[in-house]
């Protein structure tokens, strides 16, 4: 899935309101809803982009390791259902 807006201009956003920009106009020149404003300042507000570039590389990697740990969880009960039909 492809985003419009990167990590660096979502904050860039965040920071024109904070300069006196209204939501509202920030939104129309900008092209997103003032839903979608409200969840970036939820995730992203106070960071700077190296922050959020942290951020998106935790997220991956957090992704990833739960995709591990299925698998892995998945293999065990195969193995244990594998032992009990031997026996």
């Amino acid at each position: 899935m492809k985003k419009r807006f990167t990590e660096e201009q979502i904050i860039g956003f965040l920071r024109e309101v904070d300069a006196g920009m209204a939501v509202k106009e920030l939104c129309r020149r900008h092209g997103f809803s003032e839903a979608s404003y409200y969840l970036w300042r939820s995730k992203f507000g106070g960071m700077n982009v190296s922050e959020a570039k942290r951020l998106k590389e935790l997220e991956a990697e957090n992704t990833r390791l739960k995709k591990l740990l299925a698998e892995q969880l998945f293999e065990n009960d195969v193995i244990k259902e594998a032992l009990r039909k031997k026996w």
